[in-house]
């Protein structure tokens, strides 16, 4: 099973080659979706289903941020 993380990061670097820019498959190999501060381990998790289902793509993902969204970021 893969992360919500690295199914992103994944599709981050899909839209990146798809544009053209060069992405070396050896340096990917030694990255890992190590960030966690979005995990909420303990307590009650609320969601609004419905809202968040409406941010869904025809393929069921969320859309990536820009870089013009985020200057300075990979989308």
């Amino acid at each position: 099973m893969r992360s919500w993380a690295t199914e992103y990061h994944g599709r981050a670097v899909d839209i990146l080659r798809g544009q053209g820019r060069q992405i070396d498959s050896e340096l990917l190999a030694h990255i890992g979706p190590t960030h966690h501060a979005n995990v909420h381990f303990y307590g009650t998790h609320t969601i609004d289903i419905d809202g968040e289902l409406a941010k869904l793509d025809a393929d069921g993902y969320r859309p990536l941020r820009t870089s013009a969204a985020a200057p300075g970021t990979l989308p």
